[in-house]
């Protein structure tokens, strides 16, 4: 009982993201921002998984993502920096940072499967809030050629990884 209580908790809080995107527009700055943030917290929770997760599938997922979000950090901010754009904190990077922040440490409190269902539903919805995000606010309010080419280049990695993450997903036994 008290192990489903957990998981479902855990399941409402990965499924009420409440992205603060009440601003029109966000200026390029912050959008690459964003970009970090998401990395780094994909990175955060692949690599707690990678130590943690009981099925291989949900291992081999979270090595992809601190493999995959670690190159992309670096070749985001290389190309940025080559155009002076430097990363603005704003609300919206503040909140994706803080609700990785908590999701991680949710995360760190469970074992077994229901970790590695935790973690993998928490991966299938933060990739699909990030598609929505991108699609919805970042692309259509960034300007500079750079950001627009490293946040497609984003986009389409996030929409893959949402497509692995939904299989490795279903692929955990049930508990």
């Amino acid at each position: 009982m008290r192990l489903r209580l957990t998981v479902c908790l855990a399941l409402v809080a990965a499924g009420c993201v409440h992205l603060n995107t009440d601003r029109p527009q966000f200026k390029d700055p912050e959008v690459a921002m964003v970009m970090r943030i998401a990395n780094l917290g994909e990175v955060r929770e692949g690599e707690l998984a990678r130590e943690k997760a009981a099925e291989p599938a949900v291992r081999d997922f979270a090595v992809m993502m601190v493999n995959d979000h670690t190159a992309a950090s670096s070749k985001t901010e290389e190309a940025l920096s080559k155009r002076d754009i430097v990363s603005e904190d704003s609300p919206l990077s503040r909140q994706l940072d803080a609700e990785s922040g908590a999701a991680t440490e949710r995360l760190r409190a469970l074992t077994g499967r229901a970790f590695d269902r935790a973690y993998m539903d928490r991966q299938v919805q933060v990739h699909r809030n990030l598609l929505n995000l991108i699609d919805t606010k970042l692309m259509p309010a960034t300007r500079k050629k750079v950001v627009k080419e490293q946040l497609t280049a984003m986009r389409k990695a996030v929409q893959e990884h949402l497509t692995k993450a939904e299989q490795v997903a279903k692929a955990i036994p049930a508990t």
